[in-house]
């Protein structure tokens, strides 16, 4: 919308598109000795038999010994780990077959068990770029199943693999290079979001844009890279970060993050955080849209569910705090329409020579309060430096967030 008078606002929409990938259980089969399953990732139409749809309350996590933060081994039964560790061994070194523990068959594992514990493997481990399905042998001795073999099915060769490994080190440690090692956890958070965000466009046709080497290495991806990259830089960092799968209110799939900062998780979808996600570059460089949307920054399970809906292969922890959201530590979170609040919002963003400013609200009353200040009342020139700019914004009614930037157009 361009109000034609002295001064002119511009309304910004936005565009959503969606895509992720996701491994899927097996069909019944008839018992044989021996009998071979083969899955590929992109052949199955659906995930697991999911009956967690909202958070639950789940136990502290603790990190494998030695390893980087496994977030749903952690929430596994002591039987289900034992075939996650063979899934792990048999994935990294792309062996042929390995046995899945015997110990987990007598425990009552079944080959049902295989594709959940399959997909928390995948959520835990973004290295395992290379991995597109799986291969499973079932040995059965009449109606009993007595053995089951696994195996990594791959599209590349060792060879290709070990290259694009050190490609994808190589890129991820210029990444890192570019932190202070005193930098807080949140810091460490933000640095990575906005890293992922500035340097990779969303590209529904991106080459191999369900792992990591489309972010570090191509530059384009979807969701899935976008989530991956962002898991496996924390983690490297030292951070518990974890991928997550469900659902988003246009229908379509999509995987985001559930991060730890100083003690809370939170959850962070960088993908819905890219403005290229929203709108293709002609459109950006026209409306001058900011590069960086923080309305997915560090967000509560209240906040993620307003767009979101988990489907995940382990439960979620139900997420509350505040502390480390990015409208939090800025000042801008408004409870009301607060005039000093809101010049101090302004000053600190000419201060830091920024652009833009984003407005997040409580709740509907304050959005709809400083939404009609600001906008319907052209509030927003009180605030500004020149006010004969064009000021543009763009309106999140689910996450209540009001966004001005000046706009030449």
């Amino acid at each position: 919308m361009v109000i034609r008078l002295k001064k002119a606002l511009l309304c910004c929409g936005w565009v959503v598109m969606l895509l992720t990938l996701t491994a899927c259980t097996a069909e019944e089969l008839v018992s044989e000795v021996p009998e071979t399953v083969q899955l590929r990732l992109e052949d199955i139409e659906e995930n697991l038999n999911k009956e967690q749809k909202t958070p639950e309350t789940v136990k502290e996590s603790t990190s494998l010994p030695g390893d980087m933060y496994r977030y749903a081994y952690d929430i596994l039964s002591e039987e289900k780990k034992l075939w996650y560790q063979d899934m792990v061994r048999a994935l990294e070194g792309m062996q042929d077959e390995v046995r899945l523990s015997d110990d987990g068959l007598e425990a009552g594992l079944e080959e049902g068990c295989i594709d959940e514990i399959f997909q928390c493997v995948l959520n835990d481990h973004p290295e395992l770029f290379y991995v597109n399905g799986y291969t499973y042998t079932k040995f059965c001795r009449g109606d009993k199943l007595v053995a089951i073999s696994f195996s990594g099915s791959y599209e590349l060769s060792p060879e290709e693999v070990e290259k694009r490994k050190l490609e994808i080190e190589e890129a991820a440690s210029k990444v890192l290079a570019g932190i202070s090692e005193d930098a807080s956890e949140y810091d460490k958070v933000k640095y990575v979001y906005e890293t992922i965000i500035r340097n990779t466009d969303y590209d529904l046709n991106a080459p191999d844009n369900q792992n990591i080497y489309s972010v570090f290495v191509n530059k384009r991806s979807v969701c899935q890279g976008y989530a991956k990259a962002v898991q496996y830089l924390l983690n490297r960092l030292g951070m518990d970060c974890t991928l997550v799968q469900g659902t988003v209110d246009t229908g379509e799939g999509h995987a985001w993050n559930l991060v730890k900062v100083d003690g809370s998780f939170y959850y962070l979808d960088a993908t819905w955080g890219d403005a290229s996600y929203q709108m293709d570059s002609a459109e950006l460089e026209e409306q001058k849209l900011p590069e960086v949307n923080y309305d997915y920054f560090c967000i509560t399970t209240e906040q993620i569910l307003a767009t979101h809906s988990f489907e995940n292969c382990v439960p979620l922890p139900e997420c509350t705090d505040q502390a480390a959201n990015y409208y939090v530590r800025q000042g801008a979170l408004f409870a009301t329409y607060d005039r000093e609040q809101m010049e101090a919002l302004f000053e600190k963003a000419y201060e830091n020579g920024n652009n833009d400013v984003t407005v997040k609200c409580a709740d509907e009353d304050c959005f709809l309060e400083i939404k009609t200040e600001l906008i319907d009342n052209q509030g927003i020139f009180d605030y500004l430096q020149d006010r004969d700019f064009r000021v543009a914004y763009a309106s999140n009614d689910k996450q209540l967030s009001l966004t001005f930037w000046m706009t030449n157009q």
